[in-house]
């Protein structure tokens, strides 16, 4: 069996050869951590988008969306607390000269003991087969009862060490527990230091005019500072909420994992406005909305879990990231946070404006609560291309590569394929794509075998494959092929786009979050 590894490595391959995701800049050896997206990428990515912006917008009707502007003002940044402490703690290596975050290289570290754990509990399952209770054994078991003492350990300190900003400790652990860089092998290393993560530019005609300006590191500021013109404008009561897509960046040092940390990355936020004292009631309201937005993908329960944060920051009351299974281990995909008054108040400070809400059933004003839930879009792709990305062995000795993406989100939701290239056959395969393609996305493909078209398609995740065939010009009907159990059916051309939006259209996992 592949390691998750070498899976991983063909995922990025894949694509990059399928059109999903290039290197960005990749004629002139690309930019480090940035990538662009292709064209069956960018649909998939736009699915995505849709699929959250609906849920947010379609399914409250107390949450609206804005699209706020990427330049700000630099004292947005300062209320924000971004420019004294948006910082990563950084190591160098000082053989191989590479750089690292210190919280990463710890965390890959309590990921090597769950590993250790993870092995054994394997090793036993396949000794003891069915009669195997694994909680039991890790309850007894001595090597498993030590990896997690030590584990337990390496994590108490570094969540201390976290909390209390103690960059000296970050960097004992490291020693303690002899962390060796990836590149050299060497435990040469230097202190840990702070590193601010923002972008800067000038804005300004002239040199001397100039105002150095951020490019932002968050959408949520954007929504903050325009609370009071959408609360307004939009005769918004408490709660309700404000949502937002767009870009952000940030100057990773250890970006990696092809496009799970980048320089320049999408974000979904929405901001939920509560009254004080009702935020952790909302706090779980959304963290179980949310999860279920995820799992009603289907790529399976067991591949989502909520983890509770160590470190909350300073302003925060809770928080939580829902992560996912990805080749590398569990990771973030999305953070929920009840953020307290913090940001509002902030910007009321900073700019010596009233941000405030009058609530008529209290009678009174107050600066609302904040629950917080963000997604990195780039994150939700690799997070379905990883889920989706499956090797098959068929029958025969031979094989495909299928990306099993939920039929919404697919990129190509049909293909058109004309059995062959004469006989009026691709004449009436057009005829049912100038037709299918006003209600979705379609392709159509005549060249080479009808097979080799099946795979190209099973590549790109294309749930349906529509073949006019000879048959088709006397009862107008076609044969459908299932992407995922490659069995066909015979179709009438005419039930053909309703029993494809049956099975694509997003309203039917809008029913099961909202049950």
């Amino acid at each position: 069996m592949a390691s998750q590894e070498d899976v991983f490595k063909k995922l990025v391959a894949h694509c990059k050869e399928y059109g999903f995701v290039f290197p960005s800049s990749e004629i002139y050896d690309g930019l480090g951590a940035v990538y662009d997206y292709g064209q069956n990428g960018v649909e998939l990515k736009n699915n995505i988008k849709k699929y959250w912006w609906d849920s947010m917008t379609l399914l409250h009707e107390n949450v609206v969306g804005i699209d706020a502007a990427i330049f700000m003002h630099p004292t947005t940044w300062k209320a924000s607390g971004h420019v004294d402490a948006f910082n990563d703690p950084l190591i160098d290596n000082k053989d191989s000269k590479k750089r690292y975050r210190a919280d990463v290289l710890i965390e890959d570290l309590i990921a090597k003991y769950d590993e250790k754990i993870n092995k054994e509990v394997e090793k036993a399952a396949k000794r003891f087969g069915d009669s195997f209770d694994v909680e039991l054994f890790k309850q007894t078991n001595p090597r498993v009862l030590e990896h997690a003492k030590k584990r337990d350990e390496i994590h108490e300190r570094f969540a201390k060490a976290m909390n209390d900003n103690d960059l000296a400790e970050l960097k004992q652990i490291i020693i303690d527990y002899e962390v060796v860089c990836p590149i050299s092998g060497t435990k040469n290393w230097t202190d840990v230091r702070q590193f601010n993560l923002m972008f800067s530019t000038e804005m300004g005609s002239t040199a001397e005019g100039a105002m150095k300006v951020y490019l932002r590191p968050e959408t949520a500021q954007g929504i903050f500072v325009n609370f009071l013109n959408v609360q307004k404008t939009g005769r918004m009561k408490v709660p309700f909420g404000i949502a937002q897509i767009g870009k952000a960046f940030r100057n990773e040092i250890v970006a990696r994992q092809f496009i799970f940390r980048m320089r320049e990355f999408e974000q979904m936020e929405m901001q939920f406005f509560v009254r004080p004292g009702e935020e952790l009631k909302w706090f779980e309201h959304w963290k179980q909305f949310r999860m279920r937005w995820h799992q009603a993908l289907g790529f399976g329960e067991k591949k989502y879990r909520f983890h509770d944060h160590d470190k909350l920051a300073h302003y925060a009351n809770a928080a939580t990231d829902i992560e996912f299974e990805m080749p590398f281990g569990f990771k973030e995909v999305e953070g929920i946070h009840s953020r307290t008054n913090f940001d509002l108040s902030q910007h009321a400070k900073y700019s010596g404006k009233k941000i405030e809400y009058f609530d008529p059933e209290l009678n009174q004003s107050y600066t609302p609560y904040v629950i917080e839930t963000s997604i990195g879009v780039d994150r939700m792709f690799l997070s379905v291309m990883a889920a989706a990305y499956t090797e098959e062995q068929l029958e025969g000795g031979d094989s495909r590569v299928v990306l099993r993406i939920p039929p919404v989100l697919a990129p190509v939701k049909a293909c058109i394929m004309p059995l062959v290239k004469k006989d009026g056959l691709p004449e009436k395969a057009r005829e049912i794509m100038d037709e299918l393609k006003f209600h979705f996305h379609c392709a159509y493909d005549e060249k080479d075998s009808i097979g080799k078209r099946y795979r190209r398609q099973d590549a790109i995740g294309t749930p349906f494959c529509v073949t006019v065939d000879h048959d088709t010009l006397n009862d107008n009907c076609v044969t459908v092929r299932d992407r995922d159990t490659m069995q066909q059916t015979r179709v009438a051309i005419a039930d053909l786009q309703k029993m494809i939006d049956e099975k694509i259209n997003m309203r039917n996992l809008f029913k099961e979050i909202v049950k």
